[in-house]
């Protein structure tokens, strides 16, 4: 049974429930093994890391947020499961939105700014909530989709970042499941259940229906055009990919519901007037993270005062400043812009990792495991881990220090890389057999050969084994002398050297194995 398989069968006996139901809003017969209590359970517990994750909750102007909950909630009431649904905007420049499981709704401010009306945001927020209504993330969660140790990608500051993503580095621990909720790609029939059903609810609640095809034909345009506007690639089109089946359907539900009501576009207008006159400086922010990926560190300051100049209270372009220092190596400067953006918004993870990077950097050890114990409770990162690892390394607490650095391991991102480094060094000298995999063969004269590979994220040398004689209960009968490894294996290199036992019968090889005395990092002093 495959791991995958084994999780699904935990899930079902676990889930509360089991067996068929009848989904709220298509009224067909599926089996159901995640109970409702299930989803609401899921979606609360991951809605706060998920929006860590995905930029943070948009501070500046908190009645968009009650705007756009006030729209959300009135397309809710008349969803066919009623379940309680939250809705917010999130700061981040990427055109999308999402649904956890049991109604935890998020709109980013990148697509509000691209909306034309309000009957065109009630068409995306009535998709998504027709996906949770639905139960198409529960469904994916029973199809074990999501039944793996999940990590997600976070924008968590340039100074921190993978070079080899454009994400940045990674996010751990409790925010990978509904991270990767988040950023589902829905199947077919899914994304033609939340349009179909979203259209009845924009009718019901009195919106013109001929926005939700309006939308989908600009989106399609986009789509064909390679999504020129930035971030559509990345944002709404990789979890809701247009198609010219969807608007053509769009069409037929929009007709089949009755068209004419409201697109309500002076309202709409009015609600983010304050948002798009806000628009230039976060292009200007968004101008410094392109520079920023170019290396282009004074171009990218440049943009950066300048996006603070014009809105000196948003918080991220502080952190952006601190990012922009810390990445110039300079964590004295990088410090202030940290504490400015916490003080301007206190909920956000990243400065607080920020800070804690620039003071373990300075030789604050106290401030900077305060700061990024911070940073971790909001969101736990790789690099929020791995430095807290370094501090409790540095104050002889090896078994916290390893903890932390298996937690920061779990990244694939360069400082994952280094965690796993890490850990390995300190746990080498007490586990070596853990990094050393070793077989027995015989040679073209029938002499034992010993063969060693390293599997060990670091180089290892000074690598004694001993060959050992077991019977068939894995007793040791004998054993033979130290062999004693001359040079330094790479990780992954493998070697096979005489094992100074002289020949060896077939029956015999059977019963040697190799015990691995000791090893020594090479980055170890």
């Amino acid at each position: 049974m495959s791991t995958t398989q084994r999780l699904f069968v935990l899930l079902v006996l676990t889930a509360g429930i089991g067996g068929c139901g009848t989904n709220p809003v298509t009224g067909k017969k599926e089996v159901q093994f995640v109970s409702e209590s299930s989803e609401i359970r899921t979606g609360a517990q991951q809605y706060a890391p998920s929006r860590q994750s995905q930029g943070g909750d948009f501070k500046m102007l908190p009645e968009l947020s009650a705007y756009v909950s006030e729209v959300g909630q009135k397309l809710a009431a008349v969803s066919e499961r009623q379940l309680p649904y939250e809705f917010t905007v999130l700061n981040s420049s990427v055109p999308n939105a999402w649904a956890l499981p049991g109604g935890k709704i998020a709109v980013n401010r990148g697509l509000l700014v691209s909306l034309e009306n309000e009957a065109e945001l009630a068409a995306v927020l009535s998709h998504e909530i027709v996906h949770a209504a639905a139960r198409h993330g529960a469904k994916a969660q029973e199809r074990g989709t999501f039944l793996q140790a999940g990590m997600v990608a976070a924008q968590i500051g340039i100074a921190m970042r993978d070079p080899n993503s454009q994400l940045g580095n990674l996010a751990l621990q409790g925010a990978g499941l509904g991270a990767e909720l988040v950023m589902m790609k829905y199947g077919r029939e899914a994304e033609l259940e939340a349009d179909k059903y979203g259209i009845n609810y924009m009718h019901k609640v009195g919106y013109d229906t001929n926005a939700a095809v309006s939308l989908q034909e600009k989106f399609l345009k986009l789509s064909q055009a390679g999504g020129k506007r930035a971030g559509w690639l990345d944002g709404l089109f990789a979890s809701h990919p247009p198609s010219e089946e969807r608007v053509a359907k769009n069409r037929v539900t929009a007709d089949a519901v009755g068209t004419g009501g409201e697109l309500k576009a002076p309202d709409y207008k009015a609600r983010v007037a304050p948002l798009l006159a806000m628009q230039p400086a976060y292009e200007k922010a968004d101008a410094a993270l392109v520079a920023a990926a170019k290396k282009d560190l004074a171009g990218a300051k440049a943009l950066a005062t300048e996006a603070a100049r014009m809105l000196p209270r948003e918080a991220r372009f502080q952190q952006l400043l601190g990012d922009l220092a810390l990445s110039n190596k300079e964590p004295q400067a990088a410090l202030p812009y940290y504490e400015k953006a916490i003080a301007l918004d206190s909920s956000y993870f990243g400065p607080y990792l920020g800070a804690g990077v620039a003071s373990y950097k300075l030789g604050n050890k106290a401030k900077a495991e305060q700061w990024l114990t911070q940073s971790n409770q909001l969101l736990p990162t790789a690099p929020g881990l791995y430095y807290l690892g370094v501090l409790a390394k540095e104050s002889g607490n090896v078994e916290r220090a390893l903890e932390l650095y298996r937690g920061a391991a779990e990244s694939q991102s360069e400082i994952g890389q280094r965690a796993a480094a890490e850990y390995a060094a300190l746990d080498l000298s007490r586990n070596p057999g853990n990094y050393i995999a070793t077989a027995a063969q015989t040679g073209t004269r029938g002499e034992l050969v010993l063969v060693l590979e390293n599997r060990a994220p670091v180089a290892l040398s000074e690598i004694a084994v001993t060959p050992v004689l077991v019977d068939a209960s894995g007793r040791i009968l004998q054993q033979a002398r130290v062999v004693s490894i001359g040079r330094a294996l790479q990780p992954g290199e493998r070697i096979a050297v005489d094992a100074g036992v002289g020949q060896v019968s077939p029956e015999l090889l059977q019963q040697i194995r190799f015990r691995i005395d000791s090893a020594k990092s090479v980055q170890q002093p």
